[in-house]
């Protein structure tokens, strides 16, 4: 018998996969049978093929990798041809341009023939992953047949042949053509459906000079996906203009537009903007799901103090709640869970948006419409004839719509809205600016809520660390007695999980400041915002930064994510 083939034996035996009865069986069966051990093992179902896989790994010593559920890079699948896959039963999943490395699974890591080939193939140096067979093969059929680039390249020739016959002239003409053809279409749909499966929120097409790169926003973080030729750049960006139904022959002003878009059971609604730049129309493309389910405010990250403030804010049945941040930090979504909390057949809740991102149960929810007169200020106007209890207002842009924000709240309504400020205490003076009456802020205004979006780190591959004793004295430099005993920080060590970041996922770090009596005074005085924020913080507020600490002790984020979004 084979070294290998004892070895596997005697572990499963040692591990009690395998009962001393069997593997007495086993051993007598293979000196007769010429079937491999681990044939033998399957087809009598004494152990798992995975569970073979591992403890293969183990001696190995190469790891085991799960490919039914590992995320697979695109580009990795793009170096390596389908039919070099299936012949030597290997599937690359991770591409590592910097260090030339690309990570491939196998039901051999030991075939240094097959390895020396595929090296030579790719021109990158191989690491070695343990896959069992089965998996293997099913999901080399199922990779290469959804992998965005292999796809898209074969897309690609096609359109080639029908560009040929076209002219390049004028795109209204081979808009009749080309971007009505299959292969456009199918780069197009393509592109949304990797980005569903990717969680982005966006996707850009932007052209650069000699190419055009499709980017997707995933976790806050940019990623280039898919590089394409310049020469198919303006029928795919005529083919998002006519399903969002814009003009595909203006091409020198922006235009705003959006469609829905189905992958199996999945449905979003994309909000579309085009914008001319010097190498031709770019598009982002804002992903909103229709299922999306709301999240409570624990699970966004509020706790604690703030929590507390803020749960009991909502209960005031007036005044104004305003969310403030930069854009992409989460600001509306902060008040959709709030709103679902306080959503009852009770109350009418009323909410003008820009746009709709999730549809609620219960709640009337209209989009503004600038081009039809209906504004923020003028949907205000209509929405306090309309007996709400609740209105939300998606921003306030203007003073018309702060005053009537302010106006709506001492009449008995409350109030919900977002601000682009940079904090919390900042959004004071920032209405202040905008000519609203100190009395009238003081009167209205309730809570303020300041907030930004970090990245959580991968919970498959978190480990712990020891900080730099520089680190460590910051953190307790900003976070005071609320830090107790030695300092421990996590991170990710970069799996296939979270793709090679080492995060998954976001979580918001927040500040709640309630506008006391005290603050009020402030804001009678015209008070900076730094004065107003330091009041809120002798009365017990945790401001962002402290926020966003405690939850890198909580092994939840990084410092530097923390310092990213909510830097001084």
């Amino acid at each position: 018998m084979p070294a290998l083939d004892s070895q596997l034996l005697e572990i499963l035996a040692q591990n009690g996969q395998i009962k001393p009865g069997d593997l007495q069986w086993l051993k007598t069966e293979l000196i007769t049978s010429s079937e491999p051990v681990e044939t033998l093992l399957l087809k009598h179902n004494l152990v798992s093929e995975t569970d073979i896989a591992k403890t293969k790994a183990g001696i190995l010593k190469v790891e085991y990798i799960d490919v039914a559920s590992a995320s697979v890079v695109p580009e990795a699948i793009n170096v390596l041809p389908e039919a070099v896959a299936e012949k030597y039963l290997c599937l690359p999943f991770n591409l590592d341009q910097t260090n030339r490395v690309l990570s491939v699974a196998l039901a051999n890591p030991v075939d240094l023939q097959a390895i020396e080939f595929i090296e030579k193939k790719t021109g990158y140096k191989i690491k070695p992953y343990l896959a069992e067979a089965t998996v293997l093969l099913k999901e080399i059929q199922s990779r290469y047949s959804q992998s965005l680039s292999s796809e898209v390249t074969a897309a690609l020739k096609e359109t080639i042949t029908v560009n040929s016959r076209q002219s390049q002239l004028d795109i209204l003409e081979s808009s009749v053509g080309v971007i009505r053809e299959a292969p456009i279409s199918k780069i197009v749909s393509t592109i949304l459906e990797f980005a569903m499966k990717s969680r982005a929120s966006d996707v850009h097409i932007e052209p650069l000079e000699q190419k055009t790169r499709v980017r997707y926003r995933i976790d806050g973080i940019l990623y280039e996906k898919l590089v394409l030729p310049k020469s198919v750049h303006d029928s795919v960006i005529s083919r998002i203009k006519i399903l969002s139904h814009l003009k595909i022959d203006e091409k020198r002003s922006p235009q705003d537009g959006r469609f829905n878009f189905h992958a199996g059971d999945d449905e979003v609604d994309l909000r579309v903007s085009t914008m001319p730049s010097v190498y031709g129309e770019k598009i982002v493309m804002r992903l909103l799901k229709k299922a999306q389910k709301v999240p409570d405010l624990p699970e966004l990250g509020l706790r604690g103090r703030a929590l507390l403030n803020l749960q009991t804010a909502i209960r005031v049945p007036h005044g104004i709640i305003l969310v403030t941040g930069p854009t992409g930090s989460g600001k509306t979504t902060t008040l959709y869970s709030v709103l679902s909390k306080i959503n009852t057949p009770t109350v009418n809740i009323m909410t003008l948006e820009d746009p709709v991102e999730y549809q609620m149960a219960g709640i009337t929810q209209v989009q503004i419409n600038p081009q039809g007169g209906l504004t923020f200020a003028s949907g205000m106007r209509s929405f306090l004839r309309q007996d709400p209890d609740i209105i939300m207002v998606g921003e306030i842009r203007d003073i018309e719509t702060a005053e009537l924000a302010i106006q709506a709240s001492l009449t008995g309504h409350l109030v919900f809205s977002t601000l682009h400020t940079n904090s919390a205490a900042g959004a004071l003076p920032r209405l202040l600016d905008m000519e609203a009456e100190p009395f009238l802020l003081t009167s209205s205004m309730t809570c303020i809520v300041g907030q930004r979006v970090t990245r959580q780190i991968c919970r498959h591959c978190k480990e712990t660390y020891d900080p730099a004793p520089e680190v460590a004295a910051d953190i307790k430099a900003v976070l005071g007695p609320m830090v107790h005993g030695p300092i421990k920080l996590s991170r990710g060590k970069k799996c296939l999980e979270c793709n090679q970041t080492g995060y998954s996922g976001r979580i918001g770090i927040f500040e709640v400041l309630p506008v006391t009596e005290a603050i009020g005074k402030l804001i009678l005085e015209r008070s900076p915002s730094g004065s107003i924020e330091k009041i809120a913080k002798d009365a017990g507020m945790i401001d962002m930064k402290q926020d966003g600490y405690l939850k890198v002790l909580e092994g939840l984020t990084t410092l530097e994510e923390v310092l990213r979004v909510a830097q001084d």
